[in-house]
């Protein structure tokens, strides 16, 4: 199957699903492991970014893309997921509760 001029072979993509399901094989076998929780965040994040590129870049077939397409994913993903962690604080601050709340 011929693509915008891309050679598209079913192989390498059950590769890279493969690859996936092993590294989500190793975030089991890290999330087990007894070490810290500081050791076990930074394996899982790094384990977690690997897995996301492999999955955004091939299955959304992003590698394919311009350039200018793939940083427009990457920093409206980084503003979404900063956004995100804006409201973090307000959450703990509301489950504790605010002497002026009624």
């Amino acid at each position: 199957m011929t693509t915008a001029g891309h050679q598209s072979s079913v192989g390498k993509y059950v590769v890279i699903y493969f690859c996936i399901l092993a590294i989500a094989g190793l975030q089991f076998v890290v999330a087990y492991s007894d070490i810290s929780g500081s050791q076990m965040l930074v394996r899982m994040l790094v384990l977690a970014i690997i897995e996301a590129a492999l999955a955004i870049l091939f299955f959304m077939h992003l590698w394919m893309e311009n350039r200018g397409l793939l940083w427009f994913v990457v920093i409206s993903t980084v503003f979404v997921l900063l956004a995100m962690q804006y409201g973090w604080t307000d959450s703990f601050r509301l489950s504790g509760g605010v002497p002026w709340a009624s």
